[in-house]
């Protein structure tokens, strides 16, 4: 406990304070996170991270990921272009390996890299925006507090479990704890914004922060269910790998924005 006490406060004080400083700093520090959360994904689903096809992957991440905004610089291939070459990039080498590499592995590489480089492609991009500061900070704190309250009320009034087979400790009185709690959060910041943030889009905020977080959450444990694993990795003692902290954060992120919840 002493361990995950100290390693939380380290990194969330770390984290935080890239945060506040954003620019090219931030960015990269996104990126490095992603290309740590693809490792992670590929050693987890049991594929060489470091073979010829993961490579393919990390060039994906790298793609997705890179501080265009920052240097100045315009992606070479819009969204949906570079979605379709990783996908027929990888169809290649299964075909160019006769089939060694399956195209169940190129698929799950190719999963691995959208899910993970879109998702920080977005954290990143936030902190870019007009006020970006502001509505990262609001995601943020929405997502902890979502998973803050479905920890506490599920420790004192969890009695229904919510998915048992994908994740046995969590419950719906948890889940409805963390809603709550995301949407009081989303409502603070409202207050607080000067009319910055309407009161019906915080409402809407925090509501998709603790519903799709809690979602990704449990995207995320079936995975590790899947491959009989308990983290996806051990960078953070006490807490494990970049996955297990940030699988909320890369589908809140995206979803706010194609639901055009941020300006």
């Amino acid at each position: 406990m002493r361990q995950r006490l100290i390693t939380g406060i380290v990194a969330g004080v770390f984290f935080l304070a890239m945060v506040l400083w954003g620019g090219l700093a931030y960015h990269l520090l996104i990126l490095a996170m992603a290309l740590i959360g693809f490792y992670e994904f590929a050693r987890m689903t049991r594929v060489s991270p470091f073979g010829g096809t993961a490579l393919v992957g990390y060039a994906g991440i790298l793609a997705f990921v890179f501080p265009y905004q920052p240097l100045g610089l315009h992606s070479p291939l819009p969204s949906i272009s570079l979605h379709w070459l990783l996908m027929i990039i990888f169809m290649i080498i299964t075909v160019g390996t006769k089939n060694k590499i399956t195209i169940q592995t190129v698929s799950i590489l190719f999963l691995g890299t959208v899910y993970i480089g879109f998702g920080f492609s977005y954290m990143a991009e936030s902190r870019h925006m007009e006020h970006g500061l502001f509505w990262t900070f609001l995601l943020l704190a929405c997502i902890w507090a979502s998973d803050a309250g479905a920890y506490f009320v599920g420790k004192m009034a969890g009695k229904t479990k919510l998915w048992p087979a994908i994740s046995p400790n969590k419950t719906v009185e948890g889940s409805i704890g963390g809603i709550v709690l995301a949407l009081a959060t989303a409502l603070v910041f409202a207050g607080l914004s000067e009319g910055l943030l309407p009161w019906d889009k915080a409402f809407a905020i925090g509501l998709s922060c603790a519903v799709v977080g809690q979602l990704g959450d449990l995207v995320q444990s079936a995975y590790k269910r899947v491959y009989d694993i308990k983290d996806s990795g051990n960078l953070l003692p006490g807490h494990g790998g970049i996955l297990d902290r940030c699988d909320s954060w890369i589908v809140v992120f995206p979803i706010v924005h194609m639901l055009m919840l941020l300006p």
